[in-house]
């Protein structure tokens, strides 16, 4: 801990807005408590929560830090009380409760992974946030099995690619929606079996003859609003919903008999404000699962496009433009 500089560069949120509130700052570095670790940070996803954390409408759970950034992969610089599993020097990649944005940020051991040997770091930075959302959300809630219809609203974001492949790799078909043609290949290119242009064509008429009207068994989804009816329209017999996100609002008007009538389960969850235990457990199980896949090559982090760290607001700027595809990271 010696060797640390007392103060980093970060990047503050200065108001609400636009990119433009995004703007570097001169801060103290933190240090790790019990049971956590201080990361030097390499490189930082950028996520849709960190946009809503800049508009206002997201706020850092409290005792957190407010510096944005959900996920990071960096080298371990220090240890807390307690912290044994990994040592100074290791690489990881984490899901953190915020500070990404930073040369060095804080975890929780628990929530820290290994970096397989032939994943870059560049990379790394952008998996946590959406590895972990997809594996708990699609399969420890909605047990997707393979062999079963799976459907991703979003098929090119973060959560989208990285939804397509794991539900591929673990044998399922997919229907992607998404917002151009364009989008729409990359998701076939992805694996998915079906892609679904939702601006000019029925997802639910698409869903219902990609599944011989069978319907879909889970779908994840973060639009919300009218999506939701649409959704449970989409769902065959004993079909699973999962809601992450709500991009048209939370609240919509449904007709539950058809819940019933079909047997539908709905559910959802948010990360950030889960206890340090619970997501330590995702982590395990994305370890035994998944990770052997990234390091194989059977599953891909894909990269939209990586910015300096001091030039988050213009990292800002593309995701609020809607056009990427993959991750955007932020190299520190």
């Amino acid at each position: 801990m010696a060797d640390l500089p007392a103060t980093m560069t970060a990047i503050a949120i200065e108001g609400k807005g636009g990119p433009e509130v995004l703007n570097p700052v001169e801060i103290a570095t933190p240090q790790p408590g019990d049971g956590q670790v201080l990361i030097k940070v390499a490189a930082a996803g950028i996520n849709r929560p960190d946009v809503m954390q800049r508009e206002g409408t997201y706020p850092a759970p409290k005792g957190h830090s407010e510096i944005p950034g959900l996920e990071v992969a960096g080298t371990i610089a220090a240890t807390g009380p307690g912290a044994t599993r990994f040592r100074i020097g290791d690489t990881v990649m984490a899901l953190v409760n915020g500070g990404g944005y930073a040369q060095y940020t804080i975890a929780e051991e628990p929530c820290c992974i290994t970096i397989p040997d032939n994943l870059p770091m560049v990379e790394a930075g952008g998996a946590p946030e959406t590895f972990f959302t997809v594996w708990h959300n699609a399969f420890e809630r909605a047990h997707l099995s393979a062999g079963e219809w799976f459907m991703i609203h979003g098929g090119t974001s973060g959560i989208g690619v990285t939804a397509i492949q794991l539900a591929k790799a673990f044998g399922a078909r997919v229907i992607a929606t998404a917002g151009s043609d364009e989008k729409c290949a990359a998701c076939l290119k992805l694996g998915a079996d079906v892609a679904v242009n939702y601006r000019d064509q029925d997802f639910v008429e698409k869903a219902k003859e990609a599944t011989g009207k069978a319907g879909v068994d889970v779908i994840l989804d973060m639009v919300g609003g009218d999506y939701i009816a649409k959704n449970i329209a989409c769902l065959g017999d004993d079909g699973r919903m999962v809601n992450i996100a709500y991009q048209k609002g939370p609240k919509a008007e449904i007709n539950f008999l058809r819940v019933m009538l079909k047997r539908l389960t709905i559910t959802g969850s948010t990360l950030r404000i889960r206890p340090t235990d619970v997501k330590g457990k995702i982590a395990r199980g994305l370890e035994e699962y998944v990770i052997p896949m990234l390091a194989d090559g059977r599953v891909k982090v894909v990269m939209d496009s990586t910015y300096p760290l001091r030039d988050a607001a213009k990292a800002h700027a593309r995701m609020d433009e809607g056009k990427h595809i993959g991750k955007i990271v932020l190299s520190v």
